[in-house]
């Protein structure tokens, strides 16, 4: 008999994902509504935001806002800035959830795993002891103990209005 996760905040995105025009990681910020696309901190080349499809509670992702597949057409101001929110996303993961360590990343290109391969972005993934489990390796699902408003609401008070999160 086949078991059952409910994930119903999940079905928001999973109806939604295909009827966005454009790039999201080009419109969001520009939106002004950043508490409902869970985007943690804005700074002036780049930002932070929850990803939608988590690996883990707190999944970051820390995004240029210029649209480029490629660290080549980055400035070096804006790769400078890019690094800076890296760093300061795991400060405020460390002070809000307590990780035992992270996975930080960038997937180029749609081979090495890119969900959004024209705009690139840094992945910053907390991680817990005995954080993998069975359902990952049978089930290919991913148990996630809250949802992303919960996440965004614990995880936002942790950056201030600098490119620094509070410590």
């Amino acid at each position: 008999m086949m078991e059952r996760i409910w994930a119903p905040w999940r079905l928001e995105y999973v109806e939604n994902a295909d009827k966005v025009e454009g790039c999201i990681l080009c419109l969001f910020p520009q939106e002004g509504r950043d508490a409902e696309r869970y985007i943690v901190h804005q700074g002036e080349r780049a930002y932070v935001i929850l990803n939608a499809f988590p690996y883990s509670n707190g999944h970051l992702m820390v995004v240029p806002r210029k649209h480029t597949a490629d660290l080549d057409d980055l400035d070096a101001e804006t790769r400078l800035e890019l690094f800076d929110l890296t760093e300061a996303s795991v400060r405020a993961l460390r002070n809000a959830f307590r990780p035992d360590g992270f996975n930080i990343g960038i997937n180029m290109g749609r081979v090495s795993g890119a969900g959004i391969e024209d705009h690139i972005h840094v992945h910053v993934v907390p991680r817990w002891n005995g954080d993998t489990n069975f359902m990952a390796v049978i089930g290919d699902t991913r148990v996630l103990p809250a949802s992303l408003r919960a996440t965004y609401d614990r995880l936002s008070p942790h950056f201030g209005s600098s490119s620094v999160p509070d410590e």
